[in-house]
């Protein structure tokens, strides 16, 4: 069952291979520029597994010790992660101790492919989840790892680099707005973030909108928890 599972998400996590080297190569040759060995880009996506935070944690390693303020920052910058969250509270309930680590290593690109695939009934969908999620976390890590490493012998510009980010980030809108038949999730979110952007400015739309669709998202799924629940102890 584990190796069916596994044959079944390989080909559908192997595209982030590609997009994982390139710009984790490009992160640990940054780190080792910055004077940093490979031992620490390893580590970093090892435990800390977000591109962004990752890349902003090298100023942060090089300024001075500021531990709310690096909290803020990284709260931030993952907030994002809470919405994934949500989206995947049904889709995780009763994987047993997988939970953890599926909770854990839920990046962008494992939540898109762990959220719009459709998993055959005849495969295990809590081994399906696992091996999605850790084939990301290799691909990245081991990224990262290799550009520590040929940061010692080679050098490029980074400039306009996550741009492949970016444009991922749109990829997995699209594949989740063409999935969602209802589209509700998908209005909210733009339509929350464009207000805030037109009332409070560029400068501080993004934490009030992420506040703001997090709060909707989480009464949202309450409310339909508890119609759920009527519905059966009526039924």
């Amino acid at each position: 069952m584990k190796f069916q599972a596994f044959k079944f998400v390989f080909p559908r996590s192997f595209p982030i291979l590609t997009g994982f080297w390139f710009v984790g190569i490009a992160y640990g040759a940054y780190m080792n520029v910055s004077g940093f060995s490979f031992v620490y880009p390893m580590l970093m996506s090892l435990i800390i597994l977000g591109g962004s935070l990752e890349f902003i944690c090298v100023s942060m390693l090089l300024s001075t010790f500021a531990p709310l303020s690096a909290f803020m920052v990284a709260l931030v910058v993952q907030a994002r992660h809470l919405f994934y969250g949500i989206s995947m509270l049904d889709k995780y309930r009763g994987l047993g101790i997988k939970r953890y680590y599926l909770i854990f290593g839920m990046c962008d690109e494992t939540f898109s492919i762990n959220y719009t695939s459709k998993i055959p009934d005849l495969l295990d969908k809590g081994w399906c989840f696992f091996f999605v999620t850790l084939l990301n976390h290799f691909y990245w890590v081991s990224g990262s790892t290799l550009g520590g490493i040929l940061g010692e012998f080679i050098s490029f510009d980074t400039t306009g680099l996550w741009f492949v980010m970016e444009a991922l980030f749109v990829v997995i809108f699209i594949e989740q707005w063409k999935n969602d038949k209802k589209h509700q999730n998908g209005i909210i979110g733009i339509g929350v973030t464009a207000l805030c952007l037109i009332t409070i400015g560029k400068d501080s739309f993004l934490l009030a909108s992420m506040i703001i669709i997090f709060s909707i998202l989480s009464l949202q799924y309450i409310y339909t928890r508890k119609v759920k629940g009527l519905l059966l102890s009526n039924g």
